[in-house]
């Protein structure tokens, strides 16, 4: 790599002088905590996505919204929850968070989620061994999305609930450009969909998330969770004469709620939204006409709903001559940085010790993770840049093509 070149990240945020106004808005108001900005920004949310806002949740991460999805749904001690293993820690430890455990579900072969045919038989098997599903949580890996209907098919026949991490899937977008809006998540009948608003993800506020349901008491019952378990937001105890200082609490709550400062950056990255989405897409379609002759990779799906959070490059390793990380490594000469999109749960020593778990025990998400990485995708990359990367992978895949 040249010294005069810079280094192309994974990953970098798009903020601007929009962003900046949001933080110095709530900066000057006086109140920095959760108040009105979270609220608007819930509201601005739902209208975007055309689900009641009475339904809507701004929380402080995605993680905080897919506990507060199972604690409001009743997981709790002793009941198991059906998740893929092709997905980050938070899928899983949330349900270790209220003493349930993940079953573990692979992921459907040359795709990224949750295969619908390997849970339906899960589902038989757990339900004969008396060891019932209580919830099941796919994950929409990289904004690619889960074959929904099926699982949802599949969570009625054996009486489960359906929690979605769509962490990945905002703004979901069909292939001709038109909105497939992050309500679809709840257009099947799943009974709650988490969001995140990382400072990786599709719009961001540093750290956050949003939380939606199907039902208004689970997303009371959320609500209330959502800031120590008190009936009355903070606001209301602290602001104006008719301010009280009064307040129950009525249960076991968690500190998950979403700061102003915070919310008002979302508002605005909301707003950026469509410009966002149309970049992501215009760099995606870009990478799979340039990267499409190439016999050493295969390309993700182009002709599904998705919201290009990832591009992902699948290996071929009977053509290509060396290991998924030896490509890593040329490619971060080469001055582009790339990331791996997920090391399985299962092979991970938490997991793989308390359940007695093998490499093999779930084939399919132990192959892809060995053969997959992912390109960089964001609103911020330059044209030079993105061709910058498609020279890098052609390159690359070049240098150790298999005879």
């Amino acid at each position: 790599m040249s010294r005069s070149t810079e280094f192309i990240p994974f990953a970098r945020p798009s903020v601007g002088e929009a962003e900046e106004a949001a933080v110095l808005r709530v900066l000057r108001s006086g109140w920095l905590t959760t108040a009105h900005e979270a609220e608007r920004f819930e509201q601005e949310f739902a209208s975007y996505c055309d689900v009641p806002h009475t339904r809507t949740l701004a929380v402080s991460s995605a993680t905080a919204a897919l506990h507060l999805a199972l604690e409001a749904l009743g997981v709790c001690s002793g009941r198991r929850v059906a998740v893929s293993p092709y997905t980050f820690a938070a899928s899983a430890e949330v349900v270790r968070y209220l003493g349930a455990d993940p079953v573990f579900v692979d992921i459907e072969p040359n795709g990224f989620n949750i295969d619908p045919a390997q849970l339906l038989e899960t589902l038989e098997r757990e339900n004969q061994a008396g060891r019932r599903i209580h919830t099941i949580m796919p994950v929409h890996i990289g904004g690619y999305p889960c074959r929904v209907a099926e699982l949802r098919r599949a969570a009625e026949r054996y009486g489960a609930a359906v929690v979605e991490d769509a962490a990945h899937s905002f703004p979901a977008r069909e292939p001709a450009g038109a909105q497939n809006q992050a309500a679809a998540v709840l257009g099947t009948g799943s009974d709650a969909g988490a969001f995140s608003f990382y400072a990786t993800k599709t719009i961001t506020t540093g750290e956050g998330g949003m939380l939606v349901f199907k039902s208004e008491s689970a997303a009371e019952r959320a609500r209330i969770m959502r800031l120590h378990g008190i009936d009355r937001p903070v606001w209301d105890r602290h602001h104006g004469r008719a301010a009280r200082h009064e307040y129950e609490v009525v249960a076991p709550g968690y500190k998950y709620n979403l700061p102003d400062i915070l919310a008002a950056i979302g508002r605005a990255q909301l707003r950026r939204a469509e410009e966002f989405a149309r970049r992501r897409a215009a760099i995606a379609a870009y990478y799979l006409e340039r990267l499409a002759d190439l016999d050493q990779v295969q390309l993700p799906p182009s002709d599904l709903p998705q919201s290009w959070h990832l591009f992902i490059l699948r290996l071929d390793r009977a053509r290509i001559s060396v290991d998924r990380d030896t490509v890593i490594a040329a490619l971060s000469e080469e001055g582009v940085g790339t990331s791996v999109h997920y090391k399985p749960l299962h092979l991970m020593p938490y997991y793989r010790d308390r359940y007695g778990l093998s490499p093999r025990d779930f084939p399919v998400s132990w192959e892809t993770y060995r053969c997959c990485l992912s390109l960089p995708i964001y609103p911020a990359l330059s044209d030079a840049e993105v061709e910058r990367v498609v020279e890098a992978v052609r390159s690359v895949c070049r240098r150790y093509a298999r005879a």
